[in-house]
């Protein structure tokens, strides 16, 4: 198969997952079904006063296939789900992380809102989700770590969109919110960005989702934020 064929051909694969991810269960839009047993096995054990939820999409989900990734500290659980936004993640946000007794969740949210997985949204809409996860953790002290978004320049199944500058501006507000609730804050935006405001090919395969080498950057960041937040 020539590249240009499995380019074409990963694309049409992101799309069906968007839209898979998008339309769900007709009885479980934000899957809330997709890690119940998971919880259920986790809450059944003894409390865990170090335990970690990654509270994501894709990219979350996809960083527990990683040999070096986070995960493989047994304190750390991965609640990622590919494809979904911040309005799914907010409904699912008490049975996948608060119902858990977490000492931390780490937020990574937002992309599938600007490519429009459920629907339209304005940075100020998808902050104004995250300023409710952030708001939930707190009632029942949760300390939280918000991260920067990661840089996109297309989407594969949503290529009309223009993301980068929505990028930025979503994570404007995300910074700020981090500072209002003095939240651990991670960019991984910075460390990752390009001269055009994508992701580049030595960190990822398609412009959206982080590579081995993409992930190993994330992972030195993020692991600075938990320690400190561990010594909070």
């Amino acid at each position: 198969m020539s590249r240009q064929l499995r380019t074409a051909a990963l694309a049409a694969l992101l799309g069906l997952a968007a839209t898979l991810a998008c339309a769900g269960d007709a009885d479980d839009w934000a899957q809330l079904g997709r890690y119940r047993s998971a919880n259920a096995t986790l809450q059944a054990r003894p409390a865990d006063a170090a335990r970690v939820v990654f509270m994501g999409d894709s990219i979350t989900e996809g960083w527990g296939e990683q040999p070096a990734g986070p995960f493989t500290d047994s304190h750390h659980v991965n609640r990622g789900i590919s494809g979904q936004t911040t309005a799914q993640m907010l409904l699912r946000f008490r049975p996948d992380v608060l119902a858990l007794k977490p000492r931390l969740v780490v937020l990574l949210a937002g992309t599938n809102d600007i490519a429009g997985n459920t629907g339209p949204m304005s940075p100020e809409a998808i902050a104004g989700n995250v300023r409710s996860m952030v708001q939930l953790a707190r009632a029942e002290g949760v300390a939280v770590v918000l991260c920067a978004v990661l840089p996109v320049k297309r989407y594969p199944w949503a290529p009309d969109i223009q993301p980068a500058p929505q990028v930025v501006a979503l994570n404007r507000l995300l910074h700020a919110l981090a500072r209002e609730y003095r939240t651990g804050w991670v960019d991984y935006h910075a460390a990752l960005v390009d001269r055009d405001g994508g992701l580049p090919t030595a960190y990822s395969g398609d412009g959206v989702h982080p590579n081995a080498a993409g992930y190993a950057v994330m992972r030195k960041l993020i692991e600075p934020a938990l320690r400190e937040q561990r010594h909070d």
